[in-house]
């Protein structure tokens, strides 16, 4: 094992000399392995961030895997009681030891902004809510233990929400305005990210406080662009939005996903009875067979990134063969000292290897370099990604492998022919 480890150095150490020595004729050919590599090692890399962005926005809207939400009416498509269907649910998380847990509700209310009023989209959750959907904040906190017992409820809000109040400092508990038949003031305490295609102002708050907010007005249509809401005077107020069930959710290890879903809806159908109809289903990203989105790209970048390294392995090809041709004397020489057709056929053909296992170290270096730079990222990301995943080892590994085997079938040829060279034949030449 020792003597194969030092003859391999050995033919590797040599192989690298004699590259040097011709270092003029193969570096354009090398140049061009380099790139090829730095392409198809750069495109796995951005494929993994940009895909880690698309799973980030897919789990902030439908929840990490897995994402089980719950939905409960009566036979007689009633909504259940409120406190039976809150006791059944807390018993069942604290049965399975479910550490994520939100009830949801989905709604709107009326808001005061200094220009006017307008129905803002409200979602009423639970403290758990900001990891199950990955909730990323620009500024402030979210809800804590704590904001449950506030006289006054707390909002996060979204970046356009925020740019309406002017953007005041949340050291200051900034107020708004939530329009019923009695105003309600709140608390912002947060800001959510938004996305650069969201251009309409929501807010969050917890759900018993939403539950407890008095029948929010609506405005008119007039109203929702600026300018004072209409159609008070006639007391024509909506139905309360705290007055809806909420739905209920969870966030469980995908792998008992199936169970828990069993689980879930036999405990909270015993627990509410036979009229009830209570439906468990999975709802994230991982249930709806999503294959990879940038497939179509890759394999695109890809085959260019190959059409380059054949031309890189042919142009390395020609000029193995005319550097072969001028050392048919030396191999000759080495072969009548003893030296095998195995050894011949090796050096010759590590010649190539090492030089495009070179070039392909200095393409995965420079993809690196590309794709962990922060700009990239960032451009890649477009403020969403709030995980970026390392640089992926297998795709630095498909560049170094890429290298070797370009190398490898560059070298064979000049190799083949070193091999059948006639030791009395290149003595003389």
């Amino acid at each position: 094992m020792t003597r194969f480890l030092s003859g391999a150095v050995g033919a590797f150490v040599e192989a690298w000399q004699e590259v040097r020595i011709h270092k003029t004729r193969v570096m354009m050919s090398l140049i061009g392995v380099a790139v090829a590599v730095c392409a198809i090692t750069t495109v796995v890399g951005l494929g993994g961030v940009a895909n880690q962005s698309m799973i980030e926005q897919y789990e902030s809207q439908s929840g990490r895997p897995a994402n089980l939400q719950l939905n409960a009416s009566m036979g007689d498509g009633s909504a259940p009681s409120g406190e039976v269907m809150n006791a059944a649910w807390a018993t069942a998380i604290e049965r399975y030891d479910i550490s994520f847990s939100s009830r949801v509700i989905n709604s709107s209310q009326l808001v005061q902004f200094a220009d006017g009023a307008m129905n803002v989209p409200t979602t009423g959750v639970d403290e758990a809510y900001a990891a199950m959907h990955r909730i990323r904040l620009t500024d402030g906190n979210w809800f804590s233990s704590a904001d449950r017992e506030r006289l006054a409820p707390a909002v996060v809000v979204n970046s356009v929400y925020y740019d309406r109040l002017g953007r005041p400092d949340l050291a200051t508990q900034p107020t708004t305005v939530l329009t019923g038949q009695q105003n309600t003031t709140a608390v912002v305490i947060g800001v959510v990210s938004t996305s650069e295609w969201e251009n309409q102002p929501r807010f969050y708050m917890l759900v018993d406080a939403l539950q407890a907010l008095p029948p929010a007005a609506q405005a008119s249509s007039s109203g929702t662009s600026g300018g004072m809401a209409t159609g008070f005077g006639g007391g024509s107020f909506g139905y309360s939005f705290g007055a809806q069930p909420p739905m209920y959710e969870v966030w469980v290890p995908p792998e008992v996903a199936d169970e828990m879903t069993k689980a879930l809806q036999r405990d909270v159908q015993g627990a509410l009875g036979k009229d009830a109809n209570v439906n468990v289903n999975r709802n994230d990203y991982g249930s709806w067979g999503i294959g990879d989105p940038f497939l179509p790209m890759k394999i695109m970048v890809g085959g260019v990134a190959g059409l380059v390294l054949l031309l890189g392995a042919l142009g390395l090809v020609n000029i193995a063969m005319v550097t072969l041709k001028q050392r048919i004397r030396e191999i000759g020489i080495r072969r009548s000292f003893g030296a095998t057709a195995g050894r011949v056929f090796f050096s010759v053909m590590m010649e190539s290897v090492a030089a495009t296992v070179v070039a392909g170290l200095f393409g995965v270096i420079a993809a690196v370099l590309i794709v962990k730079n922060p700009w990239v990222e960032g451009l890649i990301g477009q403020g969403m990604v709030t995980d970026f995943p390392p640089f992926p080892v297998e795709a630095a590994i498909l560049g170094l492998v890429a290298s070797t085997v370009v190398g490898a079938l560059a070298g064979l040829l000049p190799a083949l022919v070193a091999v059948r060279v006639k030791v009395i034949d290149a003595i003389r030449y």
